[in-house]
């Protein structure tokens, strides 16, 4: 039996981009198309309305709110996340829904490391956000995967089991999501797959996951994951907007 899928566009302040991007994204895809916005004040919303999409706003800020904001939103099995920024490639979405069912993943990740992939930081001669990655993607996979190496645990187009995702438990509410959320699929020995994705620039707007803040959000929970050994969910989980 087919999969029923949601797509979700994660947005804040992407009116520069989303009028260059939407025609291409594939919406045809999914069963349900919907967005979560985490506050824009430059006409985002009601672009995506104008367009007909259902938009929720988050109880506050942060990627990792706007992540269970769709996940209680919706009944579907599958969930895509997608953020239409520019950097990530909508035509890889049905390419991710498409190896979640095909293959039987619990997650999958569109890759900016693996074989044939690119990084937008590939052209530089000092990649810092690339190496940082790379760093805390390996730790993960040396602490706590049994199954194939994942390149990259990190990158937000992801396409995930909405069961699968309630058993990480991930309430977190910042740019750690993700990481998280790859931690805790290893932890519970599901399955991860991955497909090699070409990251591009941002096509308006900045990002506002500043490094140093962010570096020190990701260490805090690697430390917090550590201590809990196999375990998900912390005795207490720490939220960060």
């Amino acid at each position: 039996m087919r999969l029923k899928r949601a797509l979700v566009l994660l947005t804040y302040n992407e009116i520069e981009a989303l009028p260059k991007l939407f025609d291409r994204i594939p919406l045809s895809a999914a069963d349900e198309v919907f967005a979560v916005d985490g506050g824009s004040k430059d006409g985002t919303v009601a672009y995506l309305e104008s367009k007909g999409l259902r938009v929720f706003g988050q109880p506050r800020r942060g990627r990792g709110c706007a992540f269970s904001v769709a996940l209680d939103a919706t009944g579907a099995d599958v969930l895509c996340y997608y953020s239409p920024d520019g950097n990530e490639d909508p035509d890889d979405i049905p390419k991710i829904f498409a190896k979640l069912e095909e293959g039987g993943y619990d997650l999958v990740v569109a890759s900016r490391m693996s074989r044939g992939a690119h990084n937008e930081e590939d052209e530089k001669l000092i990649k810092a956000r690339k190496w940082v990655n790379l760093a805390f993607t390996f730790l993960a996979n040396v602490f706590w995967n049994r199954g194939p190496y994942v390149t990259d645990t990190i990158n937000g187009l992801r396409a995930v089991r909405a069961d699968s995702l309630r058993r990480c438990a991930c309430r977190v509410d910042g740019f750690v999501i993700e990481y998280l959320m790859s931690i805790r699929m290893m932890k519970l020995g599901l399955r991860i797959g991955e497909i090699a994705t070409y990251e591009s620039p941002r096509l308006g707007g900045g990002s506002t996951a500043h490094s140093w803040p962010t570096g020190v959000e990701f260490l805090r929970h690697l430390a917090a994951e550590v201590a809990a050994g196999r375990g998900c969910g912390a005795p207490k989980e720490i939220m960060v907007k």
